[in-house]
């Protein structure tokens, strides 16, 4: 409830009264409902208005409030005319025949209202609609997941896109969720066990998945099919992994060479959308997997003859440029670092370079772009593009800091060890330099 002004003119002087009014919910949209004509209250403040309708409402709820209010005549006459007029319309509402609009009071004690198995709903219902929109129940189903299976992968899915977590603590958070309402799949008293056996009924089926949901959504989006850009990560195992044939041991990302690992190849589309993928054996080298990556997006896209795959420099090699081309495809790669210095000079040569304008997003515009400047040399049948970045310069002057700090730091305790006589001979203090 809150207090309403009216004013009216008569006569040519201005006469001001208060009403007290509540929203109520109609099929047109919320109204304003009058409780009761209060009249002229007299000047007061704002608060002094809020604190009267404030024991109205405690009156009418019969709240702890309301025993504080016994001694307000004012409050008191307020309440007995709204019950009046509420009277009056339950009144008119049953000789017409219709409900009475107001129900029985009851008194509520806020203390002691509670709620448990709290469940989130808003997220997973967005996630599920837009699972049913590319399809992929009705892509699994086409390749024999029972409906179990189906209802279940989408859980997995909605928890990777919602809050990533492992097998293990999955079901913990489904528990949180509205899946099961949603879904209609009973989640309460499972474990991981069964989201393991449901991810060995899907692995069989991962390349026509990925067939199947690239070309969905090249329906939906209208997708460019003239970049490919593709790029290895890897992943370890904290166990042995004796029954993963693919788990080998390898240079690795995470600097955990003790563990056994794999290698997870991804292709994308210009907008970020994934092509394909393929897990590879953990002792691979990334440029080893570029053949095998070409082949199976010929296979799931067929690769469009004068589109551009994007790598970075470490299938910078003649061998894998030799797969692109061969395919009828043109290439972007980050080139090596012994293939950049011969460019020094011209990168030296600031007459060429042209600024890139990059605009900000229409929904930030306090975002901060670094300046970018590019120029191009041709040198045979190849187009080197010469990049300068205030953001890569930044980097690689923090990098040369800290390494120029790093050295000092060791300089200065191999000077401690030499004040102390603890390295004396000049040919072990050549090689503690080094």
């Amino acid at each position: 409830m809150y207090l309403r002004q009216s004013k009216r003119r008569y006569k040519g002087k201005t006469y001001s009264s208060y009403v007290l009014v509540e929203s109520v919910r109609t099929p047109k949209g919320p109204r304003q409902k009058t409780v009761c004509t209060l009249g002229d209250l007299g000047p007061r403040s704002r608060a002094d208005w809020l604190e009267l309708v404030r024991k109205v409402e405690a009156a009418l709820c019969a709240q702890g409030e309301m025993f504080e209010a016994q001694d307000d005549r004012e409050v008191r006459e307020i309440v007995a005319k709204i019950e009046v007029r509420r009277a009056e319309q339950s009144a008119q509402g049953s000789a017409s025949g219709a409900p009475a609009s107001d129900q029985g009071l009851i008194s509520v004690d806020p203390a002691g209202v509670g709620s448990e198995r709290h469940r989130s709903a808003g997220a997973v219902h967005v996630g599920h609609q837009f699972w049913r929109r590319l399809g992929l129940d009705r892509i699994l189903a086409d390749l024999g997941l029972d409906e179990r299976s189906c209802k279940l992968s989408c859980a997995m899915v909605l928890n990777r896109l919602i809050a990533p977590s492992s097998e293990h603590a999955m079901p913990a958070w489904f528990r949180t969720t509205a899946l099961q309402d949603i879904l209609g799949l009973e989640l309460e008293d499972r474990d991981e066990d069964w989201l393991y056996a449901n991810m060995d009924k899907l692995e069989p089926h991962r390349q026509a998945i990925d067939r199947a949901l690239a070309a969905r959504e090249r329906s939906l989006f209208d997708l460019d099919s003239q970049i490919y850009l593709y790029d290895v990560t890897s992943t370890y195992f904290e166990g042995q992994a004796k029954a993963n044939p693919k788990a080998k041991l390898g240079h690795s990302r995470d600097k955990r060479p003790d563990g056994k690992q794999v290698l997870i190849g991804l292709a994308l589309g210009r907008e970020g959308f994934p092509l394909g993928h393929e897990i590879f054996a953990g002792n691979r080298q990334d440029r080893s997997t570029l053949g095998e990556m070409l082949d199976r997006l010929q296979a799931n896209l067929g690769l469009r003859k004068g589109a551009t795959v994007v790598v970075d420099r470490g299938m910078a090699f003649d061998q894998n440029l030799e797969q692109i081309t061969s395919r009828g495809l043109h290439y972007l790669v980050a080139m090596r670092q012994s293939e950049r210095d011969p460019w020094l000079a011209e990168f030296a040569d600031e007459g060429d370079f042209v600024p890139v304008h990059r605009p900000t997003s229409p929904t930030n515009p306090a975002q901060r772009k670094s300046l970018v400047k590019v120029k191009s040399r041709r040198q045979g049948d190849q187009t080197h593009v010469l990049c300068h970045s205030s953001e890569r310069v930044e980097k690689d002057r923090a990098i040369r800091d800290k390494q120029e700090a790093r050295l000092k730091a060791d300089l200065a305790r191999l000077q401690v060890r030499i004040d102390k006589r603890r390295l004396i001979q000049p040919v072990k203090i050549g090689e503690a330099i080094g």
